[in-house]
């Protein structure tokens, strides 16, 4: 029992210690000239489902939840924002080649059709990011009219 004990106060004391650590915040009060919303005529409707379901992680500006400032979970945040940014940055979206462009949206309705995206650790909690059949045929109809575009 007194191994126990010790094993749960060192855990205690690591769990602590570790809230301490900073995480890098995704956080800008600027919407850049070269940001999708910016850059396009975008509907609403699909403004608004773009800003729920994938801003988040994939722009400059991370609306962040009560449990970001809790260590790992702020961590595993902070990781998912990184890679999505990575992959794609909507705040960046102007930047990008008209071939790049295009690239990215056959990506993003490819992985919005078969689910990928939003992804499901992200829907968990935020359950109004999950596209709707409709809201899904509304994008990609959008998402084709802007391609066919370019």
């Amino acid at each position: 029992m007194r191994i126990v004990k010790t094993i749960a106060i060192i855990l205690l004391v690591a769990f602590v210690g570790i809230q301490f650590i900073p995480t890098e915040r995704n956080q800008s009060s600027i919407v850049p000239a070269t940001d999708f919303m910016r850059v396009n005529n975008v509907p609403e409707t699909i403004q608004k489902k773009l800003q729920v379901s994938c801003y988040d992680c994939h722009s400059n500006n991370t609306q962040y939840p009560w449990y970001n400032k809790i260590q790992p979970a702020a961590w595993f945040l902070e990781d998912h924002i990184k890679e999505g940014k990575a992959e794609l940055n909507f705040s960046e979206w102007d930047s990008l080649s008209n071939r790049r462009k295009k690239s990215k949206l056959r990506s993003i309705i490819k992985q919005i059709e078969s689910g990928e995206m939003p992804l499901h650790s992200y829907t968990l909690i935020h359950k109004d990011a999950i596209f709707t059949k409709e809201e899904v045929v509304e994008m990609n109809k959008f998402i084709t009219q802007l391609k066919d575009s370019l």
